[in-house]
């Protein structure tokens, strides 16, 4: 047997430092994790006289920033005699993070008065959060002292320009870079999407040759965020495709679209994902699965997740008290908020929000009503504008109009155009005019009626039948260049979203959907049902307002999804207006005829249409 060869080669010789040498101090400084072991380590250098030393000086000025002890660093940086370029950076950089820019842009002015020049890392901490004006006087600097060719300052500058609006200062500065990062691409694409920009951003988006998760989900989310779910959906598949891994942010986004459009397959599809590539359930993550699942209409999933999470906090429990409310289940709704009130827990304002919408969808006009009041004389805290639209919508759709009308007139905040929205649609739901003009009159004699005022009173004159009035509406909206928008409904078949309008003609499978609808048209008239005529916005004959009730965006739907699902299987439709009272009346008719459970979210909330009846108990 061989024996183990033996080394001549002489061991590597350590450097041992005593323990309280600069070197170790440096070391520690390095590595140091808690506040406290930061102070002992201040505390020695300070013993030993080390803290004049340059680099234990200037590392105690970083740590001390980096554990939010902003003020210590300061002091540390007046203490020390002729800093450099590198303790200004320092602590312009720390002054940055911390939100201080005003006291930032003193140490620069200061800076520049004892004749040190900045470098590239002095001009991206200057740049990083301050407003437009101080970014472009910051501009002509880095002009004149030569750094508009650093990749790192010019991306500073993007991100400063794209960040505060300025979109033609941004794109220019960006197209002038001669070689451009990914963090000045993200910028750029962000800037874009912030504002509304889709297809600049998409654009830029698609010509990047290098993309991280940040700018997947940037764009992810700008389309979720902007009401294009079916292209954030569309995305967050090709970033999968590609093999990049979704994180939170990402997920989070693709569960708020698949909630937008119903498409609760989808949202299914990204929780299996989530659970096969331990992903930990959080509870980011757990509250967006369930207001996925709640939107979808798949309330026993949104309870399912809710009962799992660990240590749920406020945010979770607003999210199944909002699901509980839009499906109706004010009961369930407020036994959550009781449970919510028992733990002590500060409430939100979309707590508030929830179990007043709880109360709306139900008619519970003085469990809301004490609630409400509660806000200021348990809670302590003022009615905020959203808690004051709740209160109206519970009141006017209960009928309490002139009760309705003297909380708007008498806020101590001024009633936004959402609020006075709510008071008229109620005013529509109890076919009240004379309320109704009265308001208008009220709005348009201080400029405050938007394209909604008009649509509202026109649908009022519309229900009432009087159509000179209509027609008045009609004339003030094309005068004022306002287009009523349009109704639109969406249907999830085999993970993919169907979209109508109504008397779409668009669909591949058109020809289909109308011989549907024939076909429901005869068992409607064989189950005596008589068409809702007054719900109609024309002034056309009986037979074609008819016609035009018929041709409805959630009838086009459902006639899709019953020649497209399993016989027997749920329908599930998303509509973005409140759905009309005839197109009620058919869905309800429809899932008796058919034996489907048919599910609706309108604008207000989900109708479940079971063997003739609704989950809203007509009451919506």
């Amino acid at each position: 047997m061989l024996s183990p060869s033996i080394s001549t080669t002489p061991p590597p010789t350590t450097t041992h430092h005593p323990p309280h040498s600069p070197e170790t101090l440096i070391s520690l400084l390095t590595t140091t994790k808690t506040t406290t072991h930061l102070l002992q380590i201040h505390a020695a250098a300070i013993r030993h006289h080390h803290h004049t030393h340059p680099l234990i000086n200037f590392k105690l000025q970083r740590s001390y920033s980096t554990h939010n002890h902003i003020n210590k660093s300061i002091t540390l940086f007046n203490l020390t005699p002729n800093p450099n370029v590198f303790f200004y950076t320092n602590i312009i950089h720390s002054h940055s993070v911390h939100n201080l820019h005003l006291q930032k842009t003193h140490l620069y002015t200061q800076m520049l008065s004892n004749n040190i020049n900045p470098n590239e890392h002095t001009f991206s901490s200057l740049l990083m959060g301050c407003g437009l004006y101080t970014g472009k006087q910051l501009h002509t600097h880095v002009i004149k002292m030569g750094f508009t060719n650093n990749i790192h300052v010019s991306t500073g500058l993007v991100n400063l320009y794209a960040k505060n609006g300025d979109l033609v200062y941004a794109r220019q500065v960006f197209d002038k870079m001669p070689e451009r990062s990914l963090v000045s691409l993200t910028a750029m694409v962000t800037g874009y999407a912030k504002h509304g920009e889709l297809v600049r951003a998409r654009a830029l988006f698609d010509a990047m040759t290098d993309r991280d998760s940040v700018c997947w989900n940037v764009m992810i989310g700008t389309y979720a965020k902007y009401g294009k779910p079916v292209d954030a959906l569309a995305l967050f598949r090709e970033m999968l495709s590609v093999e990049m891994r979704p994180d939170e942010v990402t997920l989070v986004a693709g569960l708020s679209a698949c909630g937008q459009i119903g498409a609760v397959e989808s949202g299914r599809w990204i929780h299996s994902y989530m659970r096969n590539n331990g992903i930990r359930m959080n509870v980011h993550l757990g509250t967006a699965l369930i207001d996925m699942y709640s939107k979808c209409g798949s309330l026993k999933d949104a309870e399912l997740v809710f009962s799992s999470l660990k240590n749920k906090d406020i945010i979770a429990y607003n999210a199944m008290i909002t699901a509980y409310a839009m499906h109706g289940l004010s009961q369930e709704a407020l036994v959550l908020f009781s449970n919510m009130c028992n733990m002590h827990t500060r409430l939100t304002n979309v707590s508030f929000v929830g179990i007043l919408n709880a109360c709306a969808h139900s008619g519970l006009v003085s469990i809301g009503k004490g609630i409400f009041l509660s806000i200021k004389r348990k809670h302590k805290t003022e009615p905020k504008i959203e808690h004051y639209g709740c209160i109206v919508n519970l009141l006017g759709r209960a009928g309490y109009l002139e009760q309705a009308y003297e909380v708007v007139t008498n806020m101590n905040i001024d009633p936004d155009p959402v609020i006075w929205g709510t008071l008229l649609d109620s005013c529509t739901l109890h076919k009240n005019v004379d309320l109704a003009e009265r308001i208008v009159k009220f709005l348009v004699d201080r400029n405050l009626a938007n394209s909604g005022t008009y649509i509202l009173l026109s649908n009022l004159y519309a229900a009432t039948s009087d159509w000179d009035g209509v027609a008045r509406m009609r004339s003030m909206m094309k005068d004022h260049g306002v287009e009523k928008e349009p109704g639109c409904s969406s249907i999830e078949v085999d993970n993919k979203v169907h979209e109508f309008v109504a008397g779409d003609m668009k669909h591949p499978k058109s020809d289909k959907i109308y011989m549907m609808l024939e076909e429901v048209s005869g068992w409607l008239k064989d189950h005596g049902y008589v068409p809702q005529t007054d719900v109609a916005l024309h002034d056309f004959g009986t037979r074609e307002r008819a016609r035009s009730l018929e041709v409805h965006s959630e009838k086009l739907a459902i006639a899709f999804g019953l020649i497209s699902t399993k016989a027997g299987s749920d329908v599930k439709i998303v509509k973005n207006l409140r759905i009309c009272l005839d197109c009620h009346e058919v869905m309800k008719l429809i899932s008796k005829i058919t034996g489907r459970r048919i599910i609706v979210r309108d604008r207000n909330r989900f109708h479940l249409f079971e063997d003739g009846s609704c989950s809203c108990g007509d009451y919506w």
